[in-house]
């Protein structure tokens, strides 16, 4: 959020920002006399006997109230000299951005959208932030040299319970912005759940299995539903911030007002203190309050990805790297899911040496999945090549012997435990599988016990998936998130066992993953990055975001690793 705060900032041309606040000099007239006037009306005019001259006062409101008219005019009038260069500045940043990066080899396919859709949702929101925030000081000043006016006492009963209202909502709003940030991905891990699961309907219906369907989406839904919750709470926060804000100061000005009268103040002094509580401070905290953490958190997200998704690329690509004699090499890979469909990887140079540990990240319905197809020759590219020690992925003679995947969902068949962990290497001796089983860390018992798939928890099904994986003779492992189901720690021996084994590409979910790699892939939709876990801190604004979002969302994770 400072980021995009400092980024505002820098945006505000002096000459503009100096008329505008010109102009707002004449609309604080009634936030700055309306106490002055209502005070001078109740001592001066109605308890003296002359509501003439109370009438009078009154009706200088009216008169300054429509100089603050002329005043707003204006400011709106101007407001366009300082939201449209900033407008400009954000498409040139994202059009510059794009060219550089299709030169580069790397086509931004998601310019137009940012261009047509996110600038405008920028512009929008930082015209109304500029309005509120500008509105906010206006009021607070003019409040404060008219209470002074009125009685110096007034200002310092009203303001520090103002003020700290204001900090607290201030203090919530770092807060609010994370778990905004966090419901927006997982918004975006339920849609893709939801899909994957829609897609099936038919086979879902047809093999019976609901259950399984719902088990998928069950987590996804669970943490949307808890990110609601978390923002539910920050807006009852809000709320709490405005009422200690807004009200506590005429609650301390009424309980002090036998106080003020047995010390001199009359009771129009009083009653223009609460006039300025009242049409002061509370309307503009409460504008400040739902403008800043409404349209300010829209346009700090927005602003946010607009900026990461425009950034230059200038990682070396990997693809300069030496192949040998185990390597898997993608050179110039593109596929998409049709003929008229947008690419899901383009342009795509990777290259894993032998004995190297990749970790591939990125948000949900990225490409990932894809990725994995393409690396096991289960899709074909439209353009380019993915071969694994030399040979094309699609036509090793014997693929069992070259990679093993392991899927999200592990599958075990009914037989005895040794059939399922041998299936792949026969000639396994129980030698072997008490190996292969220490190295992952899985304890599972006899091995002629028979198994029930039905019966077992999907964290079980995986720790089958993973010794059996261990167990063949292939030199390539890829696990498509194939350690969900596993605590971190358990994730974490898992894979330094196959780490030390052999090759390894992981498709992580948790980012603790990325942090034990040797490399790291990272897929944003629209070209893709590699480096160590330094570099791409330096280098790669989304690994930043999504790392930034593990840690905020789950700490714990963090721990084992």
């Amino acid at each position: 959020m400072k980021r995009e705060l400092r980024y505002a900032l820098r945006s505000l041309s002096p000459r503009p920002t100096a008329a505008l606040m010109a102009w707002s000099l004449p609309e604080a007239l009634p936030a700055a006399l309306s106490g002055v006037a209502v005070a001078n009306a109740v001592d001066r005019g109605f308890l003296a006997g002359r509501p003439g001259v109370g009438l009078l006062w009154l009706a200088s409101l009216v008169v300054v109230s429509l100089v603050g008219a002329v005043g707003t005019r204006m400011v709106f009038r101007r407001l366009g000299d300082l939201a449209e260069p900033f407008r400009d500045h954000l498409v040139r940043r994202v059009v510059g951005g794009a060219l550089r990066n299709g030169a580069d080899g790397r086509p931004d396919h998601g310019a137009l959208a940012r261009l047509t859709r996110q600038v405008e949702i920028v512009r929008d929101t930082y015209a109304g932030l500029v309005i509120v925030v500008r509105g906010f000081l206006v009021t607070v000043v003019g409040v404060v040299v008219g209470s002074l006016s009125i009685a110096p006492v007034i200002a310092l009963l009203i303001l520090p319970p103002f003020l700290l209202g204001l900090l607290a909502f201030l203090a919530v709003l770092g807060v609010a912005a994370a778990r905004q940030r966090v419901s927006v991905l997982a918004d975006e891990r339920l849609s893709d759940a939801a899909d994957r699961v829609f897609s099936g309907v038919r086979d879902i219906s047809a093999c019976g299995t609901q259950d399984t369907a719902a088990a998928l989406v069950a987590t996804p839904v669970a943490e949307q539903a808890a990110a609601e919750r978390a923002l539910a709470r920050v807006a009852a926060l809000r709320t709490a911030c405005f009422a200690v804000g807004g009200w506590l100061p005429l609650l301390v000005l009424l309980f002090a007002g036998s106080w003020l009268v047995g010390n001199g103040l009359t009771a129009g002094a009083i009653m223009g203190g609460a006039t300025y509580v009242l049409f002061g401070l509370q309307p503009a905290l409460q504008n400040f309050v739902a403008g800043v953490g409404g349209s300010g958190l829209r346009f700090v997200i927005t602003l946010g990805r607009v900026l990461d998704a425009s950034a230059v690329t200038t990682e070396p690509r990997s693809g300069d790297l030496p192949p040998d004699g185990h390597a898997v090499r993608l050179a110039d890979v593109t596929f998409a899911y049709g003929p008229h469909a947008e690419p899901v990887v383009e342009h795509l140079d990777l290259t894993v040496a032998h004995g190297e540990h990749l970790a591939v990240v990125g948000p949900s319905g990225i490409g990932k999945s894809t990725m994995v197809s393409l690396l096991c020759g289960l899709l074909r590219p439209d353009r380019g090549s993915v071969t694994l020690g030399g040979v094309p992925a699609t036509d090793l003679p014997r693929p069992e012997l070259a990679r093993v995947l392991i899927p999200q969902e592990a599958y075990v068949f009914t037989g005895t435990l040794r059939e399922n962990l041998t299936y792949l290497n026969p000639e396994a001796t129980t030698a072997d599988l008490d190996a292969a089983a220490a190295a992952i860390g899985a304890d599972l018992g006899d091995y002629d016990t028979e198994l029930a798939p039905e019966t077992m928890s999907a964290g079980q099904r995986q720790l089958v998936a993973l010794v059996r994986a261990y167990l063949s003779p292939a030199p390539l492992v890829v696990l498509d998130e194939a350690t969900c189901h596993l605590d971190p720690a358990a994730e974490r021996r898992a894979e330094d066992a196959f780490a030390a084994r052999g090759t390894l590409i992981v498709i992580a979910h948790r980012m603790s993953s990325a942090l034990r790699a040797d490399r790291v892939l990272v897929l944003d939709g629209v070209g893709a990055v590699v480096g160590d876990h330094t570099t791409l801190l330096r280098t790669s604004p989304l690994y930043r975001d999504l790392l930034g979002h593990w840690e905020v969302a789950a700490p714990t994770a963090s721990q084992p690793a």
